[in-house]
């Protein structure tokens, strides 16, 4: 006789911020931060089921594939179905790991697509002129100094990168056509263009599944008595470091290094305020 009836048991994963970099507050998306927090997802619990909470501008395209081939390679080892709930946004890389999911949901006001490439940077050839400032560069390889800001731009270093793009954009594409085989209906020119939608929108072009929160989706398949299991990810960034400070002040440098292991937190930080900056930048195209 049984005491007590359990419900269903599912693990949750919650992939939050940007992918392949860290920020203060927050730990990076890459391949080696979730990979623990995926084995111990699809390996707790014997529900044939697997959620993942996103809330991603994208980032990287590696850690993006690495990522998404991760989820997809536990959960065909476990037989498992991943649902995924996108929230405020799964956009480029975002939309990478959304794809990984058997079945894509979102909230009504959530942003999704972005499929596409980007590269940005700034050019200071002319900046640097007026001040009579000289940029010297010495390169062994004809192409080593491609796309120095502070150099004036070249057709043919341009010409590479969009062939770059064109070679990852490619990639996503494939992903995306082979993930969401028989759902898509929106044109390639349309889908495919950069372009991100509101979800009722997405839904319609077949990018997403269905409008719905990770709670009430997984209730309504499992019933009322299932139990939502969060994972937690391994920590990173800068809170992580500060509380390796106080073992690391007892660690003398070696010889002929000075202050340099040091003054390395210091450094990690100022690391972790650009990666910040750049993450905040990647939120911003969203309007978040």
């Amino acid at each position: 006789m049984r005491l007590f009836h359990r419900g269903p048991r599912v693990p949750v994963l919650r992939f939050s911020g940007p992918i392949g970099m860290a920020t203060p507050l927050r730990p990076g998306l890459t391949g080696s931060a979730v990979a623990g927090a995926l084995r111990k997802a699809f390996t707790m619990s014997k529900t044939p089921a697997v959620a993942i909470a996103l809330n991603s501008p994208g980032g990287s395209p590696v850690q993006s594939s690495l990522i998404f081939k991760l989820i997809r390679q536990h959960a065909g080892e476990q037989n498992k179905k991943v649902y995924v709930f996108c929230e405020d946004v799964a956009a480029s890389g975002g939309y990478y790991l959304a794809v990984a999911g058997d079945e894509i949901y979102a909230d009504t006001s959530s942003i999704i697509g972005s499929i596409g490439v980007i590269s940005a940077s700034f050019g200071f050839d002319k900046a640097i002129a007026r001040l009579g400032i000289d940029r010297r560069v010495y390169t062994a390889g004809a192409n080593k100094g491609a796309l120095d800001m502070f150099q004036p731009e070249r057709a043919d270093d341009v010409e590479r990168l969009k062939a770059l793009q064109r070679d990852v954009h490619d990639v996503f594409i494939g992903i995306v056509k082979d993930r969401r085989a028989g759902k898509l209906s929106g044109p390639d020119t349309e889908l495919f263009s950069g372009g991100f939608w509101s979800a009722p929108k997405a839904l319609e072009y077949g990018l997403i599944d269905g409008i719905s929160d990770l709670r009430s989706k997984m209730r309504e398949i499992y019933g009322e008595k299932v139990q939502l299991l969060n994972v937690p990810l391994a920590r990173s960034g800068l809170l992580g470091r500060l509380r390796r400070l106080p073992s690391m002040a007892h660690v003398a440098p070696p010889d002929g290094l000075g202050g340099d292991i040091a003054a390395a937190p210091g450094l990690a930080i100022a690391e972790d305020l650009v990666s910040a900056i750049e993450a905040r930048a990647l939120w911003s195209r969203y309007g978040l």
